[in-house]
């Protein structure tokens, strides 16, 4: 099944027009027309079936048929991960991140950060492709980069389960033995220079529980992604 993203329906709406990338892929690319029915996703929890009426590869407009709701993730799971040195391999956490399930992100600039700056718009880009590759109906939350210490201590961590996993050797409890089913949890994942001393014990200062994914030592987006994996894992139980 091939699906299609467009922020804009809702259940009020009847007829939607798609942006001049979508629509030239819809038209030109996939070599749909008129009469010709489409599966579109707005990112907040429905799919709708859709027909096309004009198919203009500039700005398709279709009909909307009917919406099927869909149920959210039964847990929230935001995860802060620093921006890597290398773009891409950032971008690949958020297109796996995405399809394993994630319900926000937002990239923290740390102490030991060689990436200070993010693309957001492009972020959203592989945040969109994934969600309509694995099929879904809720795309993830993308927030603006933020330093470590405004990110520990704003309201967004005030509740739920709070994690931070880093590499120094000192008391850490297992990512899995800390999961608990249904809860809203934050893991905060580290730079390749891994967080600083410092930030470390203002995480635990403000209530994040130090923790390890395992006994090898993980780059950025694989710490990411198994962190991810954890948490979508304990709640198939």
């Amino acid at each position: 099944m091939q699906l299609f993203y467009n922020p804009n329906i809702s259940e009020s709406i009847k007829e939607v027009t798609f942006d001049k990338e979508e629509s030239r892929h819809i038209i030109k690319v996939l070599r749909m027309k008129e009469g010709d029915t489409i599966k579109i996703t707005n990112g907040k929890g429905s799919f709708f079936d859709a027909e096309i009426i004009s198919a203009n590869p500039k700005g398709c407009l279709v009909k909307i048929i009917s919406e099927e709701v869909q149920q959210p993730l039964p847990y929230q799971l935001h995860l802060a991960v620093a921006p890597t040195k290398l773009n891409d391999r950032y971008e690949w956490f958020l297109e796996k991140a995405t399809e394993i399930g994630i319900t926000e992100i937002t990239p923290i600039i740390c102490d030991h950060s060689e990436r200070k700056t993010i693309k957001p718009e492009r972020y959203e880009k592989i945040l969109q492709s994934a969600m309509k590759q694995s099929l879904k109906a809720f795309l993830p939350v993308l927030n603006e980069a933020v330093s470590f210490k405004d990110f520990v201590t704003s309201e967004n961590t005030s509740e739920g389960l709070n994690c931070i996993a880093h590499c120094e050797e000192t008391d850490k409890k297992s990512l899995k033995s800390v999961l608990l089913p249904k809860k809203k949890t934050t893991i905060l994942i580290g730079p390749e220079g891994d967080f600083s001393s410092e930030e470390i014990e203002l995480a635990k200062k403000v209530g994040f529980i130090p923790v390890t994914l395992g006994e090898s030592r993980l780059r950025t987006e694989t710490a990411a992604i198994v962190a991810c994996h954890s948490v979508a894992f304990i709640n198939e139980i």
